[in-house]
């Protein structure tokens, strides 16, 4: 077993962006003949792909727009595009914000999906707008959301959908009673082979901008925070650029921190306090916990063992899950190793160990017990393993974000991104050299912080390595 000690270091400055990658028009228009091909070859007839400000990746992965305040509807029938295009149901204030998209669509106002009181002077019924883009009485139509469900949702079947009720009920009205409509969120995020589970060099570059910032942020406080700041105080140090979060921005302590998700308030942190805070772009989230302590002696004398009880044992955990981790690996391998070292009730590791995401936090997971799916290059995967001990041993986390790439995408990151290509290789000699956690070729991490894991907070340059 790996052989796991405190180290004193300087965490490098493997600095920020100054040139951040696009998405292409063209890719767009690939994803979407991708995505209705792949319909179509399931026996559908139409798309009808949701978003909301929560919920924008899928039609953002297709368009390039990103709701804001409203509602949106892409609804594409199979057979037409590209003689007849996409139709992107927007609001009154993303009319305009949708001509900075850099998909290709068609506009039409849907004044139902603006915001209450606003005008509605030129709304036409929804079935309406529903049928001049192209829906059909008889029609199999798959409605793509954010979520999709299976044996594990009690009652489910294909007809369950995560869309707005009034959205459903127009569009089952369309299809009528020789029709169907039927979630189909499945063939963008399950984790084998969904359509937005496998990212091209521009996305995985646009996620490891984004992911810089958050990790970055992150980085700030653990050099910044002191006993006797505010909650908001601290997290002003994380001094985000303005990215579109994907998470709320998480940061607490004393008795809510055992809740990991609180926002940060105006409490006064206190010198012993335990800490967490996480900061999600959209493409990338960090997440880190600890005490607000010097060293073990400023513990409660009942917890002075947390690095050897808690934090050790989870460092090596993970980084044995950082060494195997890689193309063709198996999901159901990665979440054995974490049960190995973890399996212990007091570690109460009770989610998956690890998942995929997109400008998503959390697209779906291949890491589960018994998983056979093979991880694949061009996957964006979240390091997420997070013990819940539910006692005065509060918690640890090293969580960032690490994408896949074989030799081909790799050469092709370095030519089309070098400064980025320059950020994730000294990411990799550091944690080779310094923390003695040795990757595979594939496997590039996004992170500024790249599993650097201070125990104690007001000690943040000691860290954990392997011996």
């Amino acid at each position: 077993m790996a052989s796991v000690r405190l180290i004193e270091t300087e965490l490098p400055i493997f600095g920020e962006p100054t040139v951040q990658p696009e998405v292409p028009g063209t890719t767009y228009a690939a994803r979407m003949q991708a995505a209705l091909a792949r319909a179509k070859a399931a026996g559908m007839d139409a798309l009808v792909v949701y978003g909301d400000r929560e919920h924008s990746a899928g039609i953002a992965h297709l368009t390039g727009y990103d709701p804001r305040f409203e509602e949106a509807l892409l609804v594409a029938p199979t057979a037409a595009w590209p003689r007849q295009p996409a139709s992107l149901f927007v609001g009154n204030e993303g009319w305009s914000y949708a001509e900075l998209a850099l998909g290709s669509f068609e506009r039409v106002l849907c004044q139902s999906f603006s915001l209450p009181g606003q005008p509605r002077d030129r709304q036409k019924p929804l079935v309406r707008l529903l049928a001049e883009a192209g829906l059909k009485g008889g029609m199999t139509v798959g409605a793509v959301g954010w979520k999709s469900f299976g044996p594990g949702d009690p009652g489910a079947d294909e007809t369950w959908l995560d869309l707005p009720e009034f959205i459903a009920r127009a569009v089952r009205e369309m299809a009528g009673e020789t029709g169907r409509v039927v979630n189909a969120t499945d063939l963008f995020i399950n984790p084998t082979d969904g359509l937005r589970v496998i990212n091209d060099v521009d996305q995985l570059a646009a996620f490891e901008f984004a992911a810089t910032y958050a990790s970055q942020g992150l980085r700030n406080v653990l050099f910044g925070v002191r006993p006797g700041m505010t909650e908001f105080q601290a997290a002003r140090l994380m001094a985000v650029p303005g990215i579109p979060f994907s998470a709320h921005l998480m940061l607490s302590a004393g008795e809510r921190a055992s809740r990991g998700l609180p926002s940060p308030s105006a409490r006064v942190l206190g010198h012993g306090d335990p800490f967490t805070m996480a900061c999600g772009l959209q493409g990338g989230l960090s997440a880190r916990a600890g005490f607000l302590v010097h060293d073990p002696s400023e513990l409660p004398a009942g917890i002075r063992d947390y690095a050897d009880k808690l934090v050790v044992p989870y460092f090596r955990a993970v980084a044995e899950w950082y060494g195997e981790v890689g193309i063709g690996v198996t999901g159901g391998t990665l979440h054995a190793i974490i049960a190995k070292h973890l399996g212990d009730p007091f570690f109460g590791v009770g989610l998956n160990p690890g998942h995929l995401l997109h400008l998503d936090e959390w697209l779906h997971s291949p890491v589960f017990a018994g998983s056979t799916i093979p991880l694949a290059s061009g996957m964006a995967i979240q390091v997420d393993v997070i013990p819940a001990t539910h006692s005065p041993w509060f918690t640890t986390n090293i969580e960032d974000g690490i994408a896949l790439a074989d030799a081909a995408l790799r050469e092709a990151f370095a030519a089309r991104y070098p400064e980025a290509w320059r950020r994730i290789e000294r990411r990799r000699a550091f944690m080779a050299d310094v923390l003695g956690i040795l990757l595979k070729p594939e496997v590039l991490p996004f992170s500024n912080i790249p599993a650097y894991l201070p125990p104690f907070l007001l000690s943040p340059t000691r860290v954990l390595a392997l011996a």
